[in-house]
């Protein structure tokens, strides 16, 4: 694996890149694991490295969407605005677990609260709706990038927030013309979003906002849609 000095980066970042990720096949089969460093290295993201993840949809009563923007801290995409939460599983029997994905949905309660300061009792693994997973590639930089197959999880409810400001520069809720405006705004570089955010925007997340009440049909646990 490359050696890559992080010196300058923010060291609680930086001791987060010894997390251990869940490296899979393109089919999302375990293969082995790998640093959370080494998995998001441009260098071994071109070798084929894959590793799983997830993305969190929150909405509240009023059917508005939790964004994020992203600390400036952040080694892959900072200062972005992106969806409520995204993360990686860890190699862990309580995350490795694949029954109705239920390790990853312990993770995104996890992240939920590292990242976003909500309780855990008010994001439980069970309360997180599992629908599909997507494949993308992305470089954040000319070292970071991704290379993830993301398992999409929504939850509405009205939940308590206290961002992390190391993981965390900013939050809102948002309507879909307010995301609309926010996507107007990044085409002309006034924001940055994250790819997989623009991705699942451009292709999926509409037509589920559209039917919160009914996110059962649009369960698709066997696909894994290619961006």
């Amino acid at each position: 694996m490359p050696e890559i000095d992080t010196d300058h980066l923010d060291q609680r970042q930086v001791q987060l890149l010894e997390e251990m990720c869940i490296v899979v096949n393109a089919s999302d089969q375990k293969i082995g694991a790998e640093t959370k460093k080494n998995c998001h290295l441009n260098e071994n993201i071109d070798k084929g490295l894959l590793h799983r993840a997830f993305s969190v949809f929150l909405f509240n009563s009023e059917k508005k969407l939790l964004l994020q923007q992203r600390s400036d801290a952040k080694i892959t995409f900072p200062g972005c605005f992106t969806n409520t939460c995204c993360s990686h599983p860890l190699n862990n029997p309580l995350e490795l677990e694949e029954h109705k994905a239920l390790g990853v949905r312990r993770a995104a309660q996890r992240r939920l609260k590292a990242e976003l300061g909500i309780p855990m009792d008010q994001a439980t693994p069970d309360e997180l709706k599992y629908l599909t997973r997507i494949y993308y590639k992305a470089q954040s930089d000319g070292i970071w990038g991704e290379h993830e197959i993301d398992y999409i999880l929504f939850l509405q409810k009205d939940v308590t927030i206290n961002p992390d400001p190391n993981e965390i520069k900013s939050y809102c809720y948002v309507t879909k013309e307010e995301l609309k405006e926010l996507f107007k705004k990044a085409e002309h570089d006034e924001i940055k979003v994250t790819p997989w955010f623009k991705l699942i925007t451009e292709t999926f997340l509409f037509k589920w906002w559209d039917n919160l009440h009914n996110l059962n049909a649009f369960e698709d646990h066997d696909k894994i849609h290619r961006m």
